[in-house]
């Protein structure tokens, strides 16, 4: 296998390993999401917010952030693409991705807000991949 088909090999799994993630996530399935992630994993999604370290307290920060949704019928989906990929020495991948998160009511139009750039790090381990840590931006309007 040559460099590039190793890279490409990688992105497959990656993609595959986010588009699991993120349908539990959307599904509002919190401990799935959370085990995606290293017992001390590092998880930053909203600006000024302390990041949550570990699975537990990922599902508690999420759990504390959705109830603002709580009554209201909305359905997310969160979209990433342009996945770029940087393999390091040490084992871990970092992983640059840009996100949009599209918002829907009944009736209503779909909305995209936020738009976001993911900065992860990935820990490989044979078959496995999860998180070590992700710090999402928000774009900001110039």
């Amino acid at each position: 296998m040559t460099a590039t088909q190793s890279l490409t090999e990688l992105h497959a799994r990656v993609q595959h390993f986010y588009a699991h993630q993120m349908h539990h996530l959307d599904a509002r399935r919190f401990e799935e999401y959370a085990a995606t992630f290293t017992e001390d994993g590092v998880f930053q999604h909203s600006p000024g917010a302390e990041p949550a370290v570990g699975p537990a307290a990922i599902v508690e920060e999420l759990v504390n952030f959705h109830k603002k949704f709580d009554g209201d019928p909305v359905r997310r989906r969160h979209w990433f693409n342009q996945i770029a990929l940087e393999p390091k020495e040490d084992g871990t991948v970092t992983s640059t991705v840009y996100a949009l998160v599209v918002t829907v009511r009944p009736g209503g139009k779909p909305e995209i807000n936020p738009s976001c750039t993911v900065h992860d790090t990935l820990v490989v381990n044979g078959d496995e991949l999860r998180l070590k840590s992700r710090l999402i931006t928000h774009d900001q309007v110039f």
